[in-house]
C-alpha cells in the first residue's frame, strides 16, 4: 500500500526495528482513576469483541502471547498497556458491543473506554478493528461518531481479511473507505490486515511507527 497524499508513515526498517524490539505488559487499569501516568505516545486498539484485538497486537509485535488472547467474547475487562521499546505504548482496550454482557456490566466498560478514549492527551490515534467478513456495523458507527466528536483521530484496520477473497476484499474495502471518509476524525487510510497470516501488516506498522518518540 503505498502512501497517500500527508499521510504520516515511517520509513519500513525503522517500524520493523520497532516493533521486532523489547515489548513488555506494563499496566492494566479497571477504572479511569487506575490509568497509568502518561509517558509515551500511546496507540489505542478499539473494536467489537471478538474482533482481533489482542492477536493483531500480538501479530505486529511478532509474538504469540503479549497480549492474552480470548475466545470467550467480553472477557476482556481491562484498559492493558504495552511499552515498545520505551518508545510507544500499546493500548488494548476491552471490546464493545457484547450483548450477553449485563446491561450493567456493559454501561461499565463502555464508560470506561469511552472516558479514556476522550480524556487521554498521550493518546495519538486509535485503531479501529472491523471486522473484514462484517463490514462497519451500527455499534462501530456509533463509535465513530464519538470519536468524531471527541476529535480523536483514528485509522480503520479490517481483520480476518484472509477469510474472505480478493474480489470480496475489495467490495468490503471500498465500502469501508466511502463510509469512512463521511467522519471528520476518520484519518484517510485503510488497513486490511490478517493476524492469522500475518499478512499486510508492514503498513500498519509504519504508519503507527511515524508516532513514536525516538
Amino acid at each position: 500500500m503505498k502512501p497517500r497524499e500527508g499521510e504520516l508513515v515511517a520509513d519500513p526498517l525503522v517500524a520493523k526495528k520497532l516493533f521486532a524490539g523489547e515489548a513488555k505488559f506494563v499496566w492494566g487499569a479497571n477504572s479511569v482513576e487506575g490509568l497509568p501516568p502518561q509517558k509515551l505516545p500511546e496507540i489505542a486498539f478499539a473494536g467489537r469483541s471478538n474482533v482481533g484485538k489482542s492477536s493483531l497486537i500480538n501479530a505486529l509485535t511478532g509474538r504469540k502471547a503479549l497480549a492474552r488472547v480470548s475466545q470467550t467474547p467480553g472477557r476482556t475487562r481491562e484498559i492493558n498497556f504495552f511499552d515498545l521499546s520505551g518508545q510507544l505504548m500499546l493500548v488494548d482496550l476491552p471490546g464493545y458491543g457484547y450483548a450477553k454482557a449485563s446491561k450493567e456490566l456493559a454501561a461499565e466498560w463502555q464508560h470506561m473506554i469511552f472516558s479514556y478514549l476522550r480524556g487521554r492527551p498521550s493518546l495519538k490515534r486509535v485503531v479501529l478493528l472491523i471486522d473484514a467478513r462484517r463490514g462497519i456495523m451500527a455499534v462501530d458507527e456509533a463509535v465513530m461518531e464519538l470519536l468524531d466528536k471527541s476529535a480523536v483521530s483514528y485509522a480503520i484496520a479490517l481483520t480476518k481479511s484472509d477469510s474472505l477473497k480478493p474480489a470480496e476484499l475489495t467490495e468490503v474495502k471500498e465500502k469501508v473507505e466511502a463510509q469512512a471518509k463521511t467522519h471528520t476524525a476518520a484519518y484517510p487510510a485503510l488497513f486490511a490486515t490478517s493476524a492469522y497470516k500475518g499478512a499486510s501488516l508492514e503498513p500498519l506498522q509504519c504508519h503507527l511507527a511515524a508516532l513514536a518518540n525516538r
